[in-house]
């Protein structure tokens, strides 16, 4: 009986521990929804809807205020991930029910979009909604 209990008892303590593994990718950006994103108090948070063109993001447009910081939260129930249309911003994936980190983003006016479903347009603080750019021109096949 006692050999039972001692099995159970370390049987409870792996699968309170996880078993060792996460699960998760190595992507430092999101976070899950039990855990706000630091920093994130005072953030704006934009809902990632889901692929329906300009409505995919709420709100959209989105008005960030100067020295605020901007939080996707991932509210469908595919991966997606947010990039600004100039590159210069990329939250990685963002599994469902998750966030990005929070992004410096207040007063920034930019469109941007989801690679991984380019109808998925957005923008901040009253930039134009565009398709993102398309892949980097190679020279031999650039149109002058």
């Amino acid at each position: 009986m006692r050999m039972l209990a001692r099995t159970l008892a370390l049987a409870g303590a792996v699968l309170a521990s996880g078993c060792g593994g996460s699960g998760t990718t190595n992507n430092p950006g999101p976070t899950g929804p039990s855990a706000p994103p630091a920093g994130g108090a005072d953030a704006v948070v934009i809902d990632i809807i889901g692929e329906r063109g300009v409505q995919s993001f709420s709100p959209n447009p989105a008005t960030v205020p100067d020295g605020r910081m901007v939080i996707w939260r991932n509210t469908d129930v595919l991966v997606h991930r947010v990039q600004l249309n100039d590159r210069s911003v990329d939250t990685g994936d963002i599994g469902p029910g998750a966030s990005s980190a929070p992004q410096p983003l207040g007063g920034v006016a930019k469109p941007y979009h989801c690679p991984l479903h380019p109808a998925m347009v957005g923008s901040l603080n009253g930039a134009a909604t565009e398709p993102p750019p398309g892949p980097p021109c190679e020279e031999l096949y650039c149109s002058p």
